[in-house]
């Protein structure tokens, strides 16, 4: 029974706020996110990256390892999306974003920080931020069909990683008004970018439930799997091994939708569209789910 009241207690509180922004976007259908999504990518992200990374207790060691499991899910993500996308004739290259890109930053890492506390946050902080370097590297690419460094350069959150690496490699203390800063702006983001994606589900509008539901399913149930099959492999366990797990189950992010709007054809944002509601729908049923096996097994 104490098992369920954590489950409650870990997830009751990310919901609440999802739906706190539901609720206003449904009440003002004119509701502008641009702001959350302007300070959460050039100043909340960073932040946060540095913060929960420098000041949770993880080492440099533990970044290194859990970035590169990241990288290899991510990997796995690429496989099982291009087979969907594949098998449902859709664009491989453009519409394949939503389906390697999971929610991590918006979802994960509270979901993780109220699963595990400060340790999980670091954990799912060091996952988070390789997702969060592909949404402005990768995902741009994919979107755009074409190659540029001025997105890696311009990218924000890629200097708070590499500060971030910094401080871990010299085992540089964080000054204190610097650690108090990014945790006011940590868990500002984190609530802002909550209620930013309850408001954009009222938003956003399915054209094919058939083809979203399948390749949204391919995302909230492929990417536990293949995070647990890594596990498994690699003989991982504790709450790194939760966190990874939780982080793989996570829906498609909403910034999947931002980027393929500027840079994708129509059709394409359509699809993207489709694929991050269903999958966040489901993402209510399969959640609850793979958090109650992560702590169930991975403690």
């Amino acid at each position: 029974m104490d098992l369920y009241f954590k489950l409650f207690e870990v997830l009751f509180p990310v919901f609440l706020i999802i739906g706190i922004g539901y609720y206003l976007g449904k009440k003002d259908p004119k509701l502008n996110t641009k702001f959350i999504t302007d300070f959460a990518g050039n100043i909340g992200t960073p932040a946060m990256i540095f913060y929960t990374i420098t000041t949770t207790g993880v080492t440099l060691n533990v970044f290194l390892h859990h970035f590169t499991y990241a990288l290899i899910v991510i990997a796995g993500f690429s496989v099982i999306g291009l087979i969907s996308l594949i098998f449902l004739k859709k664009d491989t290259i453009s519409e394949l974003p939503p389906l390697i890109l999971p929610n991590t930053g918006n979802m994960g890492i509270p979901i993780c920080l109220f699963a595990y506390g400060t340790a999980g946050l670091g954990v799912a902080s060091a996952i988070a931020s390789v997702i969060i370097l592909f949404h402005f590297t990768l995902g741009v690419f994919l979107a755009k069909k074409e190659f540029s460094f001025d997105v890696v350069f311009k990218n924000a959150p890629t200097y708070g990683i590499l500060i971030s690496i910094l401080f871990l490699y010299f085992e540089w203390e964080v000054p204190k008004f610097l650690e108090n800063s990014t945790f006011l702006l940590t868990y500002s983001t984190i609530f802002l970018v909550l209620m930013s994606l309850g408001v954009a589900l009222t938003k956003l509008k399915v054209k094919s439930w058939r083809e979203s539901i399948i390749l949204g399913l391919m995302r909230v149930v492929g990417g536990p799997i293949i995070a647990y099959i890594l596990i498994k492999f690699l003989n991982l366990s504790g709450y790194g091994a939760g966190v990874l797990l939780i982080q793989s189950a996570m829906p498609s992010a909403v910034l999947t939708y931002l980027v393929g709007s500027i840079y994708s054809e129509k059709k394409v944002v359509d699809s993207i569209i489709g694929v991050i509601v269903a999958s966040t729908l489901m993402s209510f049923i399969t959640i609850p789910i793979i958090v109650f096996i992560a702590l169930k097994y991975f403690i």
